[in-house]
């Protein structure tokens, strides 16, 4: 199990060289930490508060846009799907803490988010869309990403894609189940739906021969 000591800080990743390209895969996730909206609520969020769970960071461009909260609201309503994998998603855009919560104390009818399930990281400085090297300069916003990291804080999965390009929920949680399925069988992953019954019952049996 990790220890928040072995967790990296925010010194450490200060004094490193190059952070605004893309973080390199199996390697330790950039640390992160900022102010968010929880529940309604102004709060303070760090990387450490998620220590030995899967984390999903979703970094999209803008609040009250036409887009993102029809992506954000999916991921929103299908939570309990990936807290059943023991899994906590954060989205994450440049827009203050401020604008977050009026975009979700706004209710969907009238183009805001409405109740959240999950918190959004607001990254204000650009810093850590810098160090996940997703922060397009010239709009000062994050590209559309998704960081899948485990639960040693290993960076698993990236994609990114055009600010047009929806994302799915269920290609995530795919994603997810298959680290899983790696991380508790090891070698690769099958390409069928990770272990599903024939999978895991052919694996154990091998495993017990």
């Amino acid at each position: 199990m990790l220890k928040i000591s072995e967790v990296c800080c925010e010194d450490e990743y200060d004094s490193m060289k190059n952070y605004e390209k893309t973080p390199v895969l199996m390697k330790r996730a950039p640390f992160w930490s900022g102010a968010a909206v929880q529940n309604a609520k102004l709060v303070n969020i760090s990387m450490k508060d998620f220590i030995n769970k899967y984390m999903v960071l979703i970094f999209y461009p803008y609040d009250f846009t036409i887009v993102c909260p029809s992506e954000l609201i999916q991921f929103s309503d299908r939570f309990e799907e990936f807290q059943d994998l023991d899994s906590e998603l954060i989205a994450v855009s440049t827009d203050s803490q401020y604008t977050h919560l009026a975009w979700t104390t706004t209710p969907r009818q009238n183009g805001g988010l409405g109740g959240m399930n999950i918190p959004i990281l607001s990254d204000k400085n650009h810093r850590i869309s810098k160090r996940y090297g997703v922060l397009d300069e010239e709009l000062g916003v994050p590209h559309k990403a998704i960081f899948i990291i485990d639960n040693k804080q290993i960076l698993r999965h990236v994609s990114t894609s055009d600010m047009a390009i929806s994302r799915s929920v269920d290609e995530v949680l795919r994603v997810i189940k298959a680290c899983q399925f790696v991380d508790k069988y090891g070698n690769v992953c099958p390409m069928r739906s990770p272990c599903d019954d024939d999978t895991c019952e052919s694996k154990n049996t091998k495993d017990n021969d």
